[in-house]
């Protein structure tokens, strides 16, 4: 079922992203909650908060690196608690929304904006979900299934 968990994530990564580009301009932003919550069209050429921008290479590689390297870890992924096998596939779906967007016009579609924090997408959330829970797994789950 995970597999189907990092389907999904690019689908409606991509989905969306398409719209935004196809709906505005860079730049255009309309709000959803007025100063709380807008739909900003952002061109990111780099990471979170625009660190290593212009690094497409960079970004790409690892992207792959990911990917293949989730690929690769299957079956040690398939063995693990149901935490760590959902973070996995929203980290490997999140990476490669993303890396499709690298690979394709050399930056990242984002465009969901709270005004306090860096504009981002769908992709950016699964990653930082899947990364917390990974991490969640290993500190609690992980450790305690050794123990039992």
């Amino acid at each position: 079922m995970p597999i189907f968990l990092s389907i999904g994530i690019v689908v409606l990564d991509q989905l969306i992203k398409f719209i935004v580009a196809h709906e505005m301009f860079p730049g255009m932003s309309f709000p959803v909650i007025q100063d709380i919550f807008h739909i900003t069209f952002v061109l990111n050429p780099g990471a979170a908060f625009g660190i290593l921008a212009h690094q497409r290479s960079f970004f790409i590689v690892m992207g792959i690196a990911i990917v293949l390297l989730g690929i690769g870890l299957l079956p040690y992924i398939r063995r693990q608690c149901p935490m760590f096998r959902y973070g996995t596939a929203l980290l490997i779906g999140g990476a490669f929304g993303n890396l499709i967007d690298r690979i394709r016009f050399g930056h990242v579609i984002d465009f969901f904006d709270f005004r306090i924090w860096p504009v981002f997408n769908i992709a950016d959330i699964a990653i930082v979900l899947g990364v917390g829970a990974i991490i969640y797994a290993i500190l609690f789950k992980m450790h305690a299934a050794e123990n039992s």
